[in-house]
């Protein structure tokens, strides 16, 4: 388990059981989602995509622990009040992370939107031994990145190529549900979708379901076990990550959760 000021790694049961495929070791970064942390928002779109009552910072420990709840609090509310030196740390940890990896023989992992969904790919330059960099991704090539977004314009830039994009599905808002399959039918990106059991989802593993909202309609895809890993750059280009609703997200009915 490696833990610091901004990330950490041996906290979530996806990663560990991606983990144990030996090859990579993941740390995730946790903030206070939305407009928790009462200093500015970190998930622009959560009010459109319905996912605020489902969010994971609820489930597991953070559900069950006010400390962990003002500490993610706390994180965000530095990352507001000095961006500068929010990324400073972050660049610390991560070569710490890197460092660690590098002793136990595995790649380093990290996924910087565990509970948040920040652009980090604009307006985030950092340094790292005296260079400024663009973003962490530049500063960091030997990691790979990766992270689930509901802001689907990230998806029509060019992103490093050590980062990837994994678009979130809602039908909390028809427009945003249309804009979420326009986005993924003309760039190819995959499409995650929360589905209401672990039943109803497994049932269409490996099947490519009708999914069409107003106007657009996803062009047939297999739909995978986004389960098994949380390594989600390591998933085939053009198909449906069919995860389970966990915690609060059992309970939604937004339209987040599908079924």
């Amino acid at each position: 388990m490696f833990k610091s000021k901004t990330i950490r790694s041996g906290g979530n049961a996806k990663t560990i059981k991606g983990d144990k495929f030996g090859q990579y070791e993941t740390a995730i970064m946790y903030l206070a989602p939305a407009s928790q942390s009462l200093m500015g928002n970190v998930c622009p779109m959560a009010g459109q995509a319905g996912c605020e009552m489902g969010c994971l910072s609820k489930a597991g420990r953070a559900g069950m622990f006010s400390s962990i709840v003002e500490a993610r609090i706390a994180k965000t509310q530095r990352y507001f009040k000095s961006r500068e030196t929010f990324m400073a740390d972050l660049v610390k940890d991560i070569a710490a992370f890197v460092r660690y990896c590098a002793k136990k023989q595995v790649k380093a992992a990290v996924r910087l939107n565990g509970t948040s969904d920040i652009q980090w790919e604009v307006a985030h330059p950092c340094s790292r031994d005296g260079v400024t960099y663009t973003s962490i991704f530049a500063a960091f090539p030997e990691v790979q990145f990766y992270d689930y977004t509901k802001i689907y314009k990230r998806a029509y830039r060019s992103l490093p190529s050590n980062y990837s994009l994994t678009l979130s599905y809602s039908e909390a808002n028809p427009a945003y549900a249309s804009a979420i399959i326009k986005t993924a039918n003309e760039t190819g990106a995959n499409v995650a979708v929360v589905y209401r059991t672990k039943h109803g989802r497994d049932a269409i593993v490996g099947q490519a379901p009708w999914m069409a909202i107003g106007d657009e309609v996803l062009t047939s895809r297999e739909v995978i076990d986004g389960d098994e890993t949380d390594m989600r750059f390591t998933d085939p280009r053009g198909v449906i990550v069919g995860l389970y609703a966990k915690g609060p997200a059992k309970r939604d009915n937004s339209g987040f959760v599908v079924g």
